[in-house]
């Protein structure tokens, strides 16, 4: 067993080794379902198949145009998850989700790489995201990633015609910020778009198209509901909803692009009045990474 163990930690350190960037926390996790190279949650999410650059100019008019869904809002909750690379974990996060008196959702979160793979890649993430609660847009998102030797900051602030970016590098003196904007109507970013999607009805085989602001660049999104099953993680074993997720990065001419580094993902949600994330499993440059439910606590009963 130890030797296994042994094996695919080398195998692990030598694709961190080779592909010689970070990933960020809530950069694995938008990039697998729920951001990749220099930003964050979580992984917070993260989270794909993709083609050739599309030509396609019309892909606009196939965007979701639903609104907010009638299905129950999330209670508020404590919950606690672990990910990983080919079996093993490394790294874990805990998420904090409320309702503030100003009638708005709130996602805190916090990450951290662990056990030998921090030797090799210190990170440490910091996640704030507000939302209406009831249009279910973004208002704001802070990010915070502490590596080794740097410091990434990302601000971002929406409207209802675009985003405003702010994002903060580097140490002390020396850190420099650089801003952009990106207008488009309607984003979603991480948190915002998990918040719509569980809203939806969910069926069968019924797919919705979204457009996402993680960190650094806008994506569409793609998510089809590809049926029910039981799935058993840490936290225990649940009647869940599997998902397919899709990713395009959106180039500066609003064309299609493939994502580089972001093949697929699989996403499991409870098939409850609360509809919690429970699992992610991601094809990306190193191979099989997941996010997995390890513990949860409501605020409040059910009602």
């Amino acid at each position: 067993m130890k030797s296994r163990r042994a094996s695919r930690e080398a195998k692990i350190c030598g694709r961190l080794q080779a592909a010689n960037a970070p990933i960020g926390f809530s950069g694995q996790i938008a990039r697998t379902g729920f951001r990749g190279k220099q930003s964050a949650t979580i992984v917070l999410l993260l989270l794909l198949s993709f083609g050739s650059r599309s030509a396609a100019a019309n892909w606009q008019s196939t965007l979701t145009k639903a609104p907010p869904g009638d299905f129950p809002e999330l209670r508020p909750l404590r919950a606690t998850y672990r990910f990983g690379w080919s079996g093993l974990t490394a790294a874990t996060g805990e998420v904090h989700f409320t309702k503030t008196s100003e009638g708005k959702f709130q996602l805190d979160g916090t990450g951290r790489t662990i056990g030998f793979v921090r030797a090799l890649w210190k990170l440490d993430v910091n996640y704030r995201a507000l939302a209406h609660a009831e249009k279910l847009r973004p208002v704001e998102t802070l990010q915070t990633e502490d590596y080794r030797s740097k410091k990434i900051v990302t601000h971002l602030t929406f409207t209802n015609n675009g985003v405003s970016r702010a994002r903060t590098e580097g140490q002390g003196g020396s850190a420099g910020t650089k801003t952009r904007e990106f207008s488009f109507p309607n984003l979603f970013d991480l948190h915002s778009a998990m918040l719509y999607l569980r809203s939806q009805p969910l069926s069968d085989r019924s797919t919705y198209r979204v457009v996402v602001y993680p960190a650094t660049s806008a994506y569409l999104a793609t998510v089809t509901v590809l049926g029910r099953e039981k799935i058993s993680v840490r936290a225990g074993t649940y009647n869940a909803i599997k998902i397919d997720l899709q990713l395009n990065r959106i180039g500066k001419k609003f064309d299609l692009q493939p994502h580089r580094k972001f093949r697929r993902a699989t996403i499991w949600v409870s098939d409850d009045t609360d509809r919690i994330l429970l699992r992610i499993e991601a094809q990306v440059f190193v191979g099989t990474v997941f996010a997995e439910l390890q513990s949860v606590r409501f605020d409040s009963a059910k009602s």
